[in-house]
């Protein structure tokens, strides 16, 4: 696809769109990613013109409880609007943490229904709580009653195909005061298996009045059409396609590709801005899964043991340099690696 394809492709996820009172820049937002999307990786996309990023999933309880990664992972990354998604299966710590959040920055809670992992959904936070509307709705109220920010609410079609319950629940708790929902096209179990079912976010567009986000497999700017055209959104979510590739979602909002030759440059920062924010120790460790997801995306042909020191090294300074010359002399256009 050329660049100028490309424009004409996205140019209406290119306009804003609001949030109750707050406005978001263009239609493609970044998934929070638990793991993945930490202050660094918010900040480049942001940088590259995305238009709303969310924070890693912040565990309500576990703030209220002033935990360090909590903190961590509710700082601002410098720009508005400062979006935070929380977790919890307990009205009160939910509304607590959200208190937190709006005291210290944020601008949007989001609730996290839509989290498939075991360790989530085995303390019936995530999507666990899709299985008891009734007990959602009790933490969604609580929450939206604590701040006088937006709240949102990000979840899945159902737990599995037979409790596909997002259109009643997106009901419900717009009529809660929820201001926007997002879906991700597939059910709880079925994790990340399969194609994300865009058709099946329909129904949740058809029973609500507020923004829907729809997500679940969007790569490139033809599937954000789609996905917009087959479910009604407003506004398309990508996550697993950024990885490795931070500038993505600005790309598929109208923006510049980065050049071949700038590819390198940017994943050498994206490393430097981890160790400044965790500290060496824990960055080299942290680094690693976006370190690879770069290699894999644009530097495929790598041999194994120069992917083997770049992934094991614990200097700092080797790293970068290894990863520079090897993305720098094996690069590919993005485009061919989605």
């Amino acid at each position: 696809m050329c660049p100028k394809d490309n424009h004409l492709i996205s140019k209406d996820l290119a306009s804003p769109f609001r949030i109750g009172p707050v406005s978001v820049r263009n239609r493609v937002v970044l998934a929070p990613m638990s793991g993945v999307t930490d202050m660094p990786f918010r900040e480049l996309a942001w940088r590259f013109g995305a238009g709303l990023v969310v924070t890693e999933m912040v565990a309500s309880r576990e703030l209220v409880n002033d935990t360090a990664e909590s903190w961590s992972r509710l700082r601002a990354a410098g720009f508005r609007p400062h979006m935070v998604q929380l977790a919890g299966r307990e009205a009160h710590w939910m509304a607590e943490a959200a208190k937190i959040a709006a005291d210290h920055g944020a601008d949007i809670i989001d609730i996290n229904m839509g989290c498939p992992a075991k360790k989530v959904i085995g303390g019936y936070s995530g999507s666990a709580l899709m299985r008891d509307p009734d007990h959602a709705l009790g933490l969604i109220e609580a929450t939206v009653k604590a701040v006088d920010i937006p709240v949102t609410l990000k979840m899945r079609l159902g737990w599995d195909a037979n409790s596909i319950n997002a259109p009643e629940i997106a009901r419900r708790a717009e009529a809660a005061g929820i201001q926007l929902v997002t879906i991700h096209g597939r059910t709880r179990m079925q994790f990340y298996e399969g194609r994300a079912d865009w058709d099946a976010i329909r129904p949740v567009r058809d029973v609500i009045s507020i923004p829907l986000i729809a997500n679940g497999d969007v790569e490139t700017a033809e599937d954000a059409q789609e996905i917009l055209r087959r479910s009604g959104a407003d506004a398309v979510m990508i996550g697993r396609g950024c990885q490795g590739r931070p500038w993505h979602a600005g790309v598929l909002a109208g923006g510049a590709e980065p050049r071949r030759e700038d590819i390198a440059d940017i994943a050498v920062e994206h490393y430097r801005m981890m160790l400044d924010f965790y500290g060496e120790a824990v960055a080299i460790r942290h680094a690693r899964k976006h370190l690879g997801w770069y290699l894999e995306r644009f530097a495929a042909d790598l041999a194994g043991g120069d992917k083997a020191a770049i992934m094991t090294s614990r200097d700092p300074r080797e790293v970068a340099a290894r990863l520079y010359e090897a993305l720098a002399s094996g690069v590919v256009d993005s485009r061919e690696a989605a």
